[in-house]
């Protein structure tokens, strides 16, 4: 299984959308500074994922979310009413 995830940033509120086969596995490498463009914004937290069964449908799905802004203004009302969506 893959999964779409989004990430916090905990300081700034700065939201990063990928995928991965461990959703929980990449927040920690997220926030141990293993990728360069999440680091200077650490600490993140997990705030929503969806499952896929393959890699092809979670990509389709990640660059939906980053192309439209309305999908993603969509997305930050569910998960500012609920907290997280995992």
């Amino acid at each position: 299984m893959y999964y779409l995830y989004i990430i916090e940033s905990i300081e700034c509120g700065r939201w990063y959308i990928g995928i991965s086969e461990n959703p929980e596995r990449r927040l920690r490498e997220h926030n141990s500074g293993k990728t360069r463009s999440t680091k200077p914004y650490q600490p993140y937290r997990l705030v929503y994922s969806e499952e896929y069964k393959t890699k092809t449908e979670a990509r389709k799905r990640e660059l939906q979310i980053k192309k439209s802004g309305i999908i993603r203004k969509q997305l930050r009302g569910r998960i500012s009413n609920y907290g997280s969506i995992v």
